[in-house]
């Protein structure tokens, strides 16, 4: 992170009164104001650079700036409440629920995979709720990774946004592989034709205005809706008879081999860790819902967009995951050897399976072409929140100041030029060396997901606790609930408890693995070790509850929210 970065040594936070240019910064999206690239953008940028050192300069030592003294930014608000709820409902289905749902059943049984999905959803409810409640306050760019500074401590802000960074730029390539792989399903054309193809699509939508990219999603998660949709009603019909010649299933395979899987250990303890298994790889499944966030400051309302996306996501995961894993674990048996195909494409999903079997021979095609779509999306995504998490530090003063440049509608194409330069790894993928090589770095970013959500809660508890604090009603948050600080407690100690125990199986007898245990915990020193470096270089200071600037975020949060419903 050699970066020669910029800014002051004071990290802790400034008066209330501080907090008002953070809002008015926002406003000129709104307004549609003129915006401007090239030699004038960074000239405005070096005068605002000024501008900030001189708000930093004037309060006294220990008091530092809030989000940003004053954040002139060139994001345009492009996103409505339309695309944000369909990304809450539909954003992260992907891979995981297609076909990683019979990989759940295989390790811990029909009713341990259930149990496993059921504990994970429950957490990432928790975690949306938190964020939602947090993002509708302060809808900035960078959502959850500036929150921190603001609630937490400004290194813990540099660490989490440095990982988001990290995880999201190989992702692309690893979605852009994944594509390559499905392919492969239909025709033996080399990869690299696909992979330029979707490298190409990709950066297009990145540069294009965001409402395109709020667009593209509202059609995949339409797509994947109905897919969810027609396999779990496929599902319940082959399971019930109702395809001629084959009869019913119902819950057969829930009595024999029997609703848990016994897996490493014997007895009930086997069982245990059958499910806890399934409830550390089903945190993956869930990777991406966080998103819906990063794009706060380009969303048109956010105290009615973000909340509503949040509340979609008990939707999907009762509709979608949870009546997809009952369904699975009724029509596939967990000791059916089908399950351990590594393919990587449609034949490895248990809907492909079933419906196989029942003689349904269109269906893998289908499933297909939409894991294709599901995989672009989630790239689509990746390349979205990972330059919105870099753009917000390059405000910081945490990444360089090159990374503020934008485009005439709004877009910070330096940082999607950025990530642009990683998408080549997916040629990786044409070397079978480089390629285990290249899937070992993507490991590496897995913890990221559950350190993502552990800043969030703890975002969000810090920001509760700060209201009791100062003796603020919690009625005047844009958006709250009454026992989120409960739900947000709770969520905290699973997640560090399953992001502890994540590589459980390396310790087991006979299990060691050198790259498997560096996959489960590397993320953890990094991200410990990002902070504390830049805790010393900076001398920054975790936030006292009592000098979080609440009222004034309140204050422009009422001043603004007003003359948005206006």
């Amino acid at each position: 992170m050699g970066f020669g970065f910029l800014g002051g040594k004071d990290g802790s936070h400034a008066a209330d009164a501080a907090m008002p240019a953070m809002f008015a910064a926002d406003d000129s999206t709104v307004d549609g104001s003129q915006h401007r690239s090239g030699g004038s953008r960074a000239a405005d940028l070096e005068q605002q650079h000024r501008r900030d050192d001189e708000v930093r300069s004037g309060p006294p030592p220990g008091s530092g700036d809030v989000v940003t003294a004053a954040e002139t930014h060139d994001l345009r608000r492009g996103l409505s409440e339309r695309h944000l709820s369909m990304l809450g409902i539909a954003g992260a289905i992907g891979t995981g629920l297609f076909l990683g749902l019979g990989g759940a059943v295989q390790t811990g049984g029909p009713l341990g995979a259930l149990l496993g999905y059921a504990t994970v959803g429950l957490v990432v409810c928790a975690v949306q709720f938190a964020l939602g409640e947090v993002a509708a306050l302060l809808p900035v760019t960078g959502a959850f990774v500036r929150h921190a500074e603001v609630f937490v401590d400004p290194a813990w802000g540099f660490a989490i946004g440095w990982n988001l960074v990290y995880g999201n730029v190989l992702s692309i390539p690893s979605e852009i592989t994944a594509i390559c792989v499905l392919f492969q399903f239909w025709t033996d054309l080399n990869p690299s034709v696909f992979i330029v193809c979707f490298i190409t699509l990709t950066i297009a939508v990145g540069l294009a205005n965001v409402r395109v990219f709020g667009e593209v999603e509202f059609a995949f998660a339409g797509l994947k809706i109905l897919l969810v949709v027609f396999l779990v009603i496929l599902g319940l019909v082959i399971d019930l008879g109702g395809v001629p010649g084959t009869p019913p299933v119902y819950f057969k395979y829930w009595s024999e081999p029997g609703p848990f899987v016994e897996y490493i250990a014997k007895g009930n303890w086997g069982k245990f860790l059958g499910y806890w298994s399934v409830l550390t790889n089903a945190v993956f499944s869930f990777a991406g819902v966080e998103s819906i966030a990063m794009a706060g400051a380009e969303t048109k309302n956010p105290r009615k967009a973000i909340p509503a996306a949040c509340k979609n996501v008990f939707v999907r995961i009762v509709l979608f995951y949870m009546l997809a894993i009952l369904v699975v674990g009724m029509l596939v048996s967990s000791d059916d050897g089908r399950l351990n195909n590594s393919s990587g494409d449609a034949a490895q999903s248990p809907f492909v399976i079933a419906a196989s079997a029942a003689g349904i021979p269109a269906i893998p095609s289908v499933v297909n072409a939409v894991l294709v779509t599901s995989a672009w999306s989630a790239s689509n995504q990746s390349l979205l929140a990972g330059t919105r998490v870099l753009y917000g530090l390059a405000l910081k003063r945490q990444a360089p100041k090159i990374f503020l440049r934008t485009t005439s509608w709004g877009v910070p194409y330096m940082c999607v030029l950025f990530f642009t330069a990683f998408m080549f790894l997916s040629f990786m993928s044409l070397s079978s060396g480089a390629l285990t090589a290249f899937f070992w770095l993507v490991d590496l970013t897995a913890a990221g997901v559950l350190v993502s959500w552990i800043s969030i809660l703890l975002n969000h508890i810090r920001m509760r606790l700060a209201l009791k604090k100062q003796d603020i009603p919690v009625t005047r948050l844009p958006w709250y609930n009454s026992w989120t600080l409960y739900s947000s407690s709770i969520a905290l100690c699973m997640c560090i408890t399953i992001l502890l125990t994540s590589g459980f199986t390396v310790f087991t007898e006979g299990r060691w693995s050198a790259s498997g245990f560096v996959s489960a915990y590397l993320d953890i020193p990094l991200v410990i070790g990002a902070y504390l470096i830049w805790k010393f270089v900076k001398r920054t200071k975790i936030v006292n509850l009592s000098e979080i600037p609440l009222h004034g975020a309140l204050e422009q949060a009422e001043q603004k929210y007003a003359a948005l419903d206006s």
